[in-house]
């Protein structure tokens, strides 16, 4: 490729003015005195900005604010005018109960004569007439202070026989006045509203006793239960409340000898009157107040829940009724005024910014485009001399092409030629599994043909037929086994079969007997025969090869040892099954462990081994699901003792293991 080509003479340096020019001074420091003005405008405008925002903030808050309270005022007003016109009709539709009771002849015969029968009449009496008022309890009370009938008198918590000196509506109506008094019974532990007038003696000035009705006022508080509602006493005790935690509660703090009255007459049943932690936070034109109500965790309960308090006084009795409506909508639609301002405020500034920064867009966009203009030419020149060096690299291109193609046709030859030879090599690896596998049956072949000429020779035909019997099983074995090493070479898909384990092993042990006639053979005693089978995912004629080579291996592994010995174990799990075969012989060396499975790799002498017997029963256990491990132990394999103790072997290696876990059936 050829070199890229010199500038074009016609883009000239730059040039600057002089140093000592006169104007070289203003063309270095006037940028430097524009950018510093730039950046003062731009933090000016920012703070100018930010202080629109707080400006538009706050008025946004306090236009909202005062809108919030006014209606939540209006709200309030028309709330506690209807629950204070509710009450007071409720109050005056039972004033006149006492004195129309006052006068009934019944009534001032119990008080006036109390025995049985008058008490009895008057008892039947102001039963009825309590049920026909829906008064909570109508009862009668003597001169002396004691109930002689009432409305309840059948009940467990019955009025009669109660002493209410102490009550101030029956001091109030023994002195010939209308009683009225809020407080808790004594005896029904229920609060209620006691309305109480005199009787008189027939015909005379002298009172003999009062006429009481109780009335229970608790429904008050979940007639409007949406926001907070109070009623307070002439003392500012809160006796009805929504919120139960306010009972009891005084709205300003008692004087001494007022709580020591409400004690002694017993209006609250004892309870403890404690100031409610209420802060007045404003005053408002009609007397509404904001107040905070609760501890709030900060100073002067700043972090208390506010409320708009509305007070309504209901005349006789001398109560004041006070709704309490949370100023929390008002603060959130404050909130969300002041959101709503702040983001058109910020998306308006974004929008000037944006008609700003178009504006100077435009303007580079137009000087951009000349620059382009003038770029494009220069452009044109370059593409001109850069095509003849694309033209020249386009052939070198073409030529390496050609080559490489050339190289890839003889790769793909010798690639063919190595697939034949790794067929041959197969084909010899197939052959050589084949007589590796054969062998061991063969020469149980022979030993049975043996034995059988030695049997007929003697007339045991019975015994004869037994190994004529292991001859055919043995020739199908054969049949069996090559078609295990076809499927073993194509890596065949295992089927659903299942074996025995116990099964395989005495298979096994009769065609290896005659290799096992000095070697001790400790078997588990789950394998013993007359035992419960134990089933495996395997077929029967591949679980009995993998044996064959295990044990085998671990026969030749013990040939050398004083005391060959070889144990058999089974660990049961609740979805496989381990097979571990240990001898006491040298172990592997530990250099052979990672090649142990290989196909043709064996430690064995030449002419005793091929290496494929543990490569065929690893692919045989992975087949189904399951693995094959060689390992050597690290303790010995201990003996029973010539004594009935017991013994190490002689020598001091430890031995090898092999565990085969296949599933269970």
């Amino acid at each position: 490729m050829q070199a890229a080509k010199p500038q074009s003479a016609s883009a000239s340096p730059q040039s600057f003015p002089a140093p000592d020019s006169p104007g070289a001074y203003d063309t270095m420091t006037d940028p430097l005195s524009r950018d510093s003005a730039h950046v003062t405008r731009r933090i000016l405008v920012f703070f100018a900005l930010v202080a629109a925002l707080v400006a538009c903030c706050a008025l946004t808050w306090q236009i909202a604010w005062q809108r919030g309270i006014d209606e939540l005022r209006l709200n309030a007003a028309a709330r506690v005018d209807r629950t204070t016109n509710t009450l007071k009709s409720t109050l005056d539709r039972y004033e006149y109960l006492p004195y129309l009771l006052s006068r009934h002849p019944v009534v001032q015969n119990a008080l006036d004569h109390p025995d049985d029968a008058n008490v009895e009449r008057a008892n039947r009496y102001l039963e009825d007439l309590n049920a026909r008022a829906h008064a909570t309890v109508t009862y009668l009370i003597r001169a002396n202070g004691i109930s002689v009938a009432a409305s309840n008198w059948n009940a467990t918590d019955s009025f009669v026989g109660v002493d209410y000196n102490f009550r101030p509506y029956f001091i109030d109506a023994m002195k010939g006045g209308v009683g009225r008094f809020f407080g808790i019974g004594t005896i029904s532990t229920e609060p209620g509203y006691y309305i109480s007038q005199p009787v008189y003696r027939e015909g005379t000035k002298e009172i003999i006793g009062v006429a009481v009705v109780k009335l229970n006022l608790e429904w008050l508080q979940g007639a409007d239960a949406s926001e907070p509602l109070i009623v307070t006493d002439d003392h500012g005790v809160i006796f009805l409340s929504s919120v139960p935690a306010w009972k009891y509660h005084t709205v300003r703090p008692l004087p001494q000898n007022i709580e020591a009255s409400v004690y002694a007459t017993r209006q609250y049943a004892q309870q403890a009157i404690t100031p409610l932690p209420m802060t007045i936070v404003k005053t408002l034109e009609g007397g509404a107040q904001i107040v905070r109500v609760g501890g709030g965790g900060g100073r002067d309960g700043r972090n208390a829940p506010a409320f708009l308090a509305t007070h309504r006084s209901i005349g006789e009795p001398d109560w004041q009724l006070i709704t309490m409506a949370a100023l929390d909508p008002v603060e959130s639609a404050a909130q969300n005024a002041v959101i709503v301002t702040a983001l058109v405020f910020v998306s308006l500034c974004l929008l000037a910014f944006y008609w700003r920064m178009r504006r100077a867009r435009v303007r580079e966009m137009i000087r951009s485009r000349e620059m382009l203009q003038t770029a494009y030419a220069e452009l044109n020149q370059r593409v001109a001399e850069r095509t003849a060096d694309l033209s020249e690299a386009n052939a070198q291109l073409t030529k390496e092409v050609n080559e490489r193609t050339r190289a890839e046709q003889d790769l793909r030859a010798a690639h063919d030629e190595l697939i034949q030879a790794s067929k041959l090599a197969a084909l010899g690896q197939m052959a050589a599994g084949i007589t590796h596998e054969l062998n061991q049956p063969l020469a149980a072949l022979r030993s049975f043909s043996d034995n059988t000429r030695v049997l007929i020779d003697r007339g045991d035909q019975a015994a004869a037929r037994e190994n004529l019997e292991a001859i055919a099983s043995l020739t199908e074995r054969m049949g069996n086994i090559t078609n295990q090493l076809k499927l073993f070479v194509t890596k065949a898909r295992p089927k659903n079969a299942r074996a025995d384990v116990a099964r395989a092993l005495r298979q096994v042990f009769s065609m290896l007997r005659p290799r096992m006639k000095n070697v001790v053979i400790d078997i588990a005693p789950e394998l013993a025969e007359g035992r419960a089978p134990v089933f495996v995912r395997c077929e029967d004629l591949r679980l009995e090869q993998v044996f064959i080579n295990l044990i085998g291996n671990a026969i030749d592994a013990v040939a050398s040892c004083d005391k060959p010995r070889i144990v058999i174990e089974l660990n049961a799990h609740a979805d496989t099954i381990e097979l571990v075969v240990r001898d006491n012989g040298p172990g592997i060396p530990v250099d052979a462990l990672p090649k142990l499975f290989e196909p043709f790799f064996t430690t064995k002498e030449m002419g005793q081994g091929l290496g494929l017997g543990l490569a065929i029963s690893s692919a045989i256990a992975r087949d189904y699901g399951g693995t094959l491990v060689a390992r050597n132990r690290e303790a010995p394999i201990v003996a029973d003792g010539p004594e009935g103790g017991t013994q190490a072997d002689a020598d001091h290696s430890h031995g090898a293991e092999f565990v085969l876990t296949l599933r269970r059936a």
